[in-house]
């Protein structure tokens, strides 16, 4: 542990750094390649839209003794549909199936009564309308949309427009990952998927806006200096606030991992899965795209400016004058020898007249 924190004091004083500007096309294809992937299971697999966007039929049994096999096995007898089962915390079950109308519901409702040998009545059963999940939908983009448009007007108003596109690209980024991530593995989309969604936006925006904080305080003057280039700069407030970012991930990452591995799959509490796998997901994407996408996109855009690029040619041609300066120290240590040399003495030098040395009485020796 002492190892790691020399480490990140170290990083963060700047002894010792990655490349991770210079590596960015790396970084680049990386996330083109993983967000393909995403937008290809979702177009071939598509989402799995829980009960409140398609609406449906949601049964809640008592306490029994029967599986969650067996309890999808019996609703798709009673239905005709597969049926999404779910087992509570005190041992009841929750069975979804989608596409109910009331009659269907009352009918499913005997089924289920019968196979689990108990009353009817002891089955409780809700009808949840598409029109609701619509609703739901509709809200949820239209906040997203709202919150986009802010973000990019905060952004530009507290550092520039060019950080507001970068952390708008790593939202956008993030989202779809997320989003691709629940259709090939197959979770259900719920409310709480909505809710686990906007909120890692929000880790997200954090963590981006740590590094761009960083940057700006970094880069005031630049132009009146000749030791860095914007990218050198950024590169330094990656690594300055690297070991800050990856803290804060991991801490953030251990309870949903909790949630999600051991609560809904060793414990089998799948309604944590809604919530959990978009957190999961979406921490993880959110602290790779600060790190790897924004601020390496904010200095390709920043390295466009006429301002930068002189910048960039002072840099670098004040680097081969020292480099050529160390591949001739001969010639160059008489130059500076020429320079600080005194100046050469020209005339007689005025050493004064001799002193005659006389008696105390006054008369010459």
């Amino acid at each position: 542990m002492s190892k790691l924190g020399n480490l990140g004091a170290r990083l963060h004083r700047g002894e010792i750094s990655y490349d991770f500007i210079g590596h960015r096309k790396l970084w680049y294809s990386i996330s083109i390649l993983i967000t393909i992937t995403a937008i290809v299971g979702l177009a071939v697999r598509g989402l799995n839209m829980g009960i409140d966007f398609q609406g449906g039929a949601v049964f809640t049994t008592e306490k029994t003794s029967v599986s969650v096999s067996q309890a999808e096995e019996y609703a798709k007898n009673a239905s005709g549909h597969d049926a999404v089962v779910q087992k509570l915390g005190n041992g009841t079950l929750r069975i979804q199936i989608a596409g109910m109308d009331t009659q269907q519901s009352d009918e499913i409702k005997s089924e289920l009564a019968k196979d689990f040998k108990v009353d009817s009545e002891s089955i409780a059963a809700d009808l949840v309308g598409p029109s609701w999940g619509d609703q739901i939908a509709n809200k949820a983009w239209q906040g997203l949309a709202i919150f986009m448009v802010l973000v990019v007007i905060y952004l530009a108003i507290a550092f520039e427009w060019r950080m507001a596109i970068a952390a708008l690209v790593a939202l956008i980024h993030d989202i779809t990952i997320t989003v691709g991530i629940y259709a090939l593995v197959g979770f259900e989309v719920t409310p709480g998927t909505v809710i686990g969604l906007l909120t890692i936006l929000g880790y997200s925006l954090y963590d981006t806006v740590v590094v761009f904080d960083s940057l700006k305080e970094q880069t005031k003057d630049l132009t009146k200096q000749t030791r860095f280039t914007y990218s050198e700069i950024a590169n330094r407030s990656i690594n300055g606030t690297l070991v800050r970012s990856i803290n804060t991930t991991v801490v953030a990452l251990l309870p949903v991992a909790g949630l999600l591995f051991i609560g809904g799959g060793f414990l089998g509490a799948g309604t944590l899965n809604d919530i959990s796998l978009s957190l999961f997901v979406g921490l993880a994407a959110g602290a790779y795209s600060s790190i790897f996408i924004a601020t390496p996109l904010v200095a390709d855009l920043k390295e466009r400016e006429p301002q930068i690029k002189a910048l960039r040619k002072r840099v670098l041609a004040k680097r081969a004058q020292a480099a050529s300066d160390e591949d001739h120290p001969v010639a160059r240590r008489l130059d500076d020898d020429s320079e600080d040399a005194a100046p050469a003495v020209v005339g007689p030098r005025d050493q004064g007249a001799p002193r005659s040395r006389r008696r105390p009485s006054g008369k010459r020796r």
